[in-house]
């Protein structure tokens, strides 16, 4: 049996510490609770806990969250989510050159924290298995990097297109929101324009549509994207 993600919540408010918990449990995830930035220091620094990803607050007792990612970048690149009252933009490109992966405003709604740290694990898993993502004719090859329709190649598919492509195929139910979208295909900060994604599906559509008239992408309107069902 494959073994858990592992990933540290360090929140010191306990309730909210609880709801992570229990909803990334339910999730699959295996957690550890950390209530202090000394305390998660503490987890991080013991030789036998590895964690896959971390939940980071940065109002932390003990430590701060900024004390805590700096120690954590001195000496790993694992996914750092950091959870913050703090919503002006300076203090957003603040957390993010400061090595955080993402962010997450609060208040914020638990299900789109589990959702943010299923797509940082997707970028860092080292799959076994199949080498071949199928939907219906839509065959992408990992080995070779080409996406087919029937047999039949798309022509030029760019590189943030086949990882569009791979996101939404991975996981051909869930609608995806034009941030976790452009964040995973461009493995950099959502900055809040979305023209250039919307361009690079219209792409992939016109590609998809020189070689099958079936309809593969969905626009989900105020949200995003998803495979049609």
């Amino acid at each position: 049996m494959e073994d858990k993600r592992r990933i540290l919540i360090a929140e010191d408010d306990a309730h909210i510490n609880e709801l992570l918990h229990t909803a990334l449990s339910k999730a699959g995830y295996s957690t550890v609770q950390a209530y202090s930035g000394t305390e998660a220091k503490m987890l991080l620094g013991m030789g036998e806990n590895k964690f896959d990803l971390i939940l980071l607050d940065l109002m932390l007792p003990g430590m701060t969250g900024e004390e805590l990612l700096a120690f954590v970048r001195s000496g790993s690149d694992v996914p750092v989510i950091v959870l913050t009252a703090k919503d002006e933009l300076d203090d957003k490109v603040s957390v993010l050159t400061g090595g955080a992966d993402d962010y997450i405003t609060k208040p914020f709604e638990i299900p789109e924290v589990v959702a943010r740290v299923q797509v940082q694990l997707r970028r860092t898993v080292n799959e076994q298995g199949s080498d071949r993502l199928t939907y219906h004719d839509l065959v992408l090859d990992r080995t070779t990097r080409q996406v087919a329709v029937s047999g039949t190649p798309l022509s030029k598919v760019t590189k943030q297109e086949y990882a569009i492509l791979e996101l939404l195929m991975r996981n051909p139910k869930q609608v995806f929101s034009k941030e976790d979208i452009f964040e995973y295909a461009w493995e950099e900060p959502y900055m809040g324009e979305t023209k250039t994604l919307d361009v690079h599906i219209s792409n992939i559509r016109k590609k998809l549509k020189a070689v099958t008239s079936e309809e593969y992408i969905e626009t989900v309107w105020g949200i995003g994207y998803r495979l049609h069902p």
